[in-house]
C-alpha cells in the first residue's frame, strides 16, 4: 500500500496511524503542495489523501481507508464509538484550522520543500484564512476561544490508552487532529489530553511535529 500525503495532514495521519497500530507495513510518499499533476493522474482530481492499494485501486476518503486497512487481519478498532466524540471532531477544525495552517510553512515539511510549493499553500489558504502573520499575531486570543473544546474533550477521554478505554474510530477522529494542534507552542493541553496524546504518539512510534 502506498499513502500518497502530506505530512501536515491530519486526513493522512488517520491512515498512518491506523497502519501504525496494526503493525502493517505502508509506504508514504510525501507530494509537493502544487503537484496537482500527480494527483490528478492518481486520482482524477486534486485530493490528498490518496492510498493505492497493492492491486493498483486508489482510494480517495480517509475513513475508508482506516476502516480498509483496519480490515485486513483481525481489527485493533474495535471499541465502542460515542457521537459526542464525533461531534467534537467536526466542531473543533474551525477554531484549531486558524493556529495551525499559518504555522505549518514554518515546520520545514517536505511538502514545502521548494518555493512554489510553499507559495501554492500559502495562496490556497489565503483565500479562506487570510494573511499568515496576521493570524499569528492573534495567537492568544485564538487559543483562549479553543480552550473550552479541549477541556470538553478532556472531560470525555476515559483512559490515555484510547479515548473510550479501547481503542475505536473515534481515536482516529481525535488523535490526528491534537497531533496537528500540537504545533501551536503556546497551548497548553489539559492533563488528560496530554497523557492521552503522549501515550497514543508512543504507541504508534511518531514523533509529534515541532511546535512554534
Amino acid at each position: 500500500m502506498n499513502l500518497y500525503m502530506f505530512e501536515h495532514c491530519s486526513l493522512c495521519f488517520r491512515v498512518c496511524m491506523t497502519a501504525a497500530l496494526k503493525r502493517k507495513p505502508l509506504q508514504e510518499t510525501v507530494v509537493l503542495d502544487d503537484d496537482t499533476t500527480t494527483m490528478l493522474h492518481l486520482a482524477g482530481r486534486r485530493v490528498i489523501p490518496i492510498l493505492v492499494k497493492d492491486d493498483g485501486e486508489p482510494m480517495l476518503e480517509s475513513m475508508d481507508m482506516v476502516e480498509y486497512v483496519d480490515g485486513i487481519g483481525a481489527p485493533v478498532l474495535s471499541g465502542p464509538q460515542h457521537p459526542e466524540i464525533a461531534q467534537w471532531a467536526d466542531a473543533v477544525v474551525s477554531k484549531t484550522a486558524p493556529l495551525t495552517m499559518p504555522r505549518y510553512p514554518l515546520l520545514g515539511l517536505p511538502e514545502f520543500a521548494t518555493p512554489a510549493a510553499l507559495a501554492h499553500y500559502t495562496q490556497r489558504k489565503y483565500k479562506t484564512y487570510g494573511d499568515f502573520a496576521e493570524l499569528r499575531s492573534h495567537t492568544r486570543e485564538l487559543i483562549n476561544e479553543l480552550m473550552p473544546a479541549l477541556e470538553s474533550l478532556d472531560a470525555m477521554i476515559e483512559s490515555p490508552q484510547a479515548v473510550n478505554g479501547t481503542l475505536s474510530l473515534d481515536d482516529i477522529r481525535v488523535l490526528p487532529l491534537l497531533r496537528s494542534a500540537a504545533v501551536v507552542k503556546d497551548l497548553p493541553f489539559p492533563p488528560r489530553i496530554r497523557a492521552y496524546f503522549e501515550t497514543m504518539m508512543r504507541r504508534i512510534g511518531f514523533a509529534p511535529l515541532p511546535a512554534v
